[in-house]
């Protein structure tokens, strides 16, 4: 009987396997992930070698060359992501619930998250697959009578690395357009956080999807992660981290061509002019750096606030932080959860030290909760800095944390100015009630992602992805489908007269016969 779950159970405890060729593969060595909130082990892991992303690599390159998926109609693909989505709505709440545990993420959050939003971009991708343009006329004009084509085809073997932060949402932004087009896929997923990709390869399988064309592999980037980005046999890879890990994975993949998608860091600015509505924006700026912790590359850390308004949002956005619930991720009344390890409370707790120290004024938060539920767990609490300066380390480097920097402003201008003083690019805001004024300062932000009165605003619909070292490419909407395509364009002779080409370039006048 084919064993049909990620998961068995050992000492009592969980433990996920690998999915390679169509059939789970464990390992001795084994990864131990840890609940954020509570310290405890949650599950262990199946330990990748690189004898692993050989092997996962090879059944991609083999199910990519025999073609049975390759060459299956975009609207039987799209069946197969269709029936895939309504199996994923189906155990919402239970995978929610896994989610959580692995990542300190509050529930209320995990079932939007880590189920619902990887739910509505499986049925995105399937209606898209279905309607995409996967092969256009193209008019030829000129003496030699031609008709042409242009083919959108897939690349072949694609990588795609997740970080731990968002492991649903990314595992289904890295696999899902990549199969859509045709190709096959090895993913290498954090070994912290493995279980969604785990769960979805099984859902995949189970609506059809034909061996070898999805494998997930766990294990370290340094070492795992790496050797799969320097295979030859893989085509294009597609990266979410850190823009340091970004440039590596860069120069690797330049050994051998491969094409790169890169989602990189990010140091979001937030800017409010003199006429919003301050109850609304105060609220979103909260979302925009408390959501997950503030352990989002698109957060909104730098809050630019006209001086006219100043105090009177910060004391707003005070009395609002004191408001939210920190605490039991799996509670549904709290807010905001724990951070990822203790590495992670660590580095965030070092950024609000080095606040401190060049100058800024912290006006709430600033180390971890107290109470003996936060005995055990990482945590950190919202964290807000005035008076802080655009040459802070707090404003210029991502931190991962919930740490807000608010810089005052005395002109739009002088806003736009600060806004773009940063290596990042990847997401900003504006918020104003007149929506063409703040539609004239986004066109002005050097951004990939522009939110007005709104944040973290991510539809599947439109795509996402940085500017200058915020990343190369794009993820969601069409744009995914043609990142992980190649055009063939395909001219055929409709003359049949020798006498129309342009051999005599060449050849010179043909001979009589």
């Amino acid at each position: 009987m084919r064993d049909e779950a990620p998961t068995v159970t050992k000492n009592g405890i969980p433990h996920y396997r690998m999915f390679i060729d169509g059939g789970w593969v464990d390992t001795a060595e084994r990864y131990e992930i840890v609940n954020p909130a509570t310290e405890e082990i949650t599950a262990t892991a199946a330990k990748a070698t690189t004898d692993h992303v050989d092997t996962a690599v090879a059944a991609a390159r083999r199910a990519y060359e025999e073609g049975s998926w390759r060459r299956t109609p975009p609207v039987e693909r799209a069946a197969v992501l269709d029936r895939a989505a309504t199996a994923l709505a189906a155990r919402m709440e239970e995978i929610a619930t896994i989610s959580s545990r692995e990542t300190g993420m509050p529930i209320r959050s995990a079932l939007a998250i880590a189920v619902g939003f990887p739910q509505m971009h499986l049925q995105y991708y399937a209606e898209l697959t279905r309607t995409f343009e996967w092969v256009r006329p193209a008019p030829i004009t000129g003496q030699v009578l031609h008709s042409g084509l242009v083919k959108k085809e897939p690349v072949g073997v694609c990588a795609g690395i997740c970080p731990w932060n968002f492991p649903a949402s990314i595992a289904v932004w890295k696999s899902i357009p990549a199969l859509a087009a045709g190709n096959s896929v090895v993913l290498k997923v954090d070994e912290k956080t493995p279980s969604f990709a785990l769960e979805l390869a099984a859902i995949l399988r189970d609506a059809g999807l034909p061996d070898g064309v999805l494998n997930v592999v766990i294990g370290d980037g340094p070492t795992v992660g790496e050797h799969l980005v320097k295979h030859p046999d893989v085509r294009l890879v597609s990266f979410t981290g850190s823009t340091d890990t970004g440039r590596r994975v860069m120069a690797n993949a330049a050994e051998t061509i491969k094409r790169v998608l890169l989602e990189l860091g990010g140091k979001g600015p937030n800017l409010v002019l003199d006429d919003a509505d301050l109850d609304l924006a105060v609220d979103g700026t909260i979302y925009g750096f408390v959501l997950h912790a503030g352990q989002a590359c698109e957060s909104g850390t730098r809050l630019l606030l006209p001086a006219s308004i100043h105090d009177e949002f910060v004391d707003r956005l005070v009395a609002r932080l004191e408001t939210l619930k920190i605490g039991d991720p799996l509670d549904p009344s709290t807010d905001v959860g724990a951070v990822m390890n203790a590495a992670q409370r660590e580095r965030i707790l070092g950024y609000i030290e080095s606040g401190k120290t060049e100058g800024a004024r912290l006006v709430h938060g600033g180390g971890t909760p107290a109470g003996p539920e936060f005995d055990r767990g990482f945590w950190v609490q919202p964290t807000v800095f005035t008076g802080v300066t655009n040459d802070m380390r707090i404003a210029r480097e991502e931190i991962f944390g919930p740490v807000l920097s608010i810089i005052a402003y005395d002109s739009v201008d002088e806003a736009v100015k600060i806004a773009n003083d940063t290596e990042y690019g990847l997401a900003a805001g504006v918020w104003s009630r007149d929506n063409q004024r703040a539609l004239d300062v986004a066109d002005r932000l050097e951004a990939g992602s522009v939110w007005i009165n709104d944040w973290h605003n991510m539809s599947q619909h439109l795509p996402f992805g940085g500017y200058k070292q915020s990343g190369i490419g794009r993820e969601l909407g069409p744009d995914a489908l043609t990142e992980f395509t190649q055009d063939k364009s395909i001219t055929v002779d409709m003359s049949g007269d020798l006498s129309r080409r342009a051999y005599g370039l060449v050849l010179g006048t043909p001979p009589k016969h």
